[in-house]
């Protein structure tokens, strides 16, 4: 006889969170709790105007150059510093669920399906997005 009990690794077989982060055994709210969503635009909004300021400086009005510096920077200060400078001044850090240092592979694994935006759009009761579910880290309140 075969065990139909849900396995809380696969993708879309885990019962809803009561809150955000709850399966993944962070806080209900305060410092280690989920980013929420509101926070998380800002700190986007932030990372693609530092972007555009620095490609506009050296680059002019070059569209690629903006994304790529978008992307080199999520790239060094995820693991440098805990999050993109959006994050950290809005107080949250990106963490990877394993308990380990997030490495260099989650962070370019995590930006290139951010600048996808497709995956961004997939959330699930935890709010995460596959960008964050692939890479197997969260964005959380620091």
């Amino acid at each position: 006889m075969q065990d139909s009990s849900p396995n809380p690794q696969t993708f879309g077989e885990a019962a809803p969170s009561t809150w955000p982060g709850e399966r993944l055994g962070l806080a209900a709210s305060g410092r280690g709790s989920i980013a929420r969503v509101g926070r998380r635009i800002i700190a986007l909004l932030v990372d693609w105007g530092i972007a555009m300021l620095l490609s506009y400086a050296f680059f002019g009005s070059e569209a690629l150059a903006n994304l790529i510096i978008f992307m080199v920077m999520q790239v060094v200060f995820i693991p440098t510093i805990g999050g993109s400078l959006g994050h950290r001044l809005l107080g949250m850090r990106v963490i990877a669920l394993n308990g380990k240092w997030v490495g260099p592979w989650r962070p370019l694994v995590r930006t290139v399906l951010l600048c996808l935006v497709l995956p961004v759009l997939v959330w699930d009761s935890d709010q995460r997005a596959f960008h964050d579910k692939i890479p197997g880290t969260a964005l959380i309140i620091a």
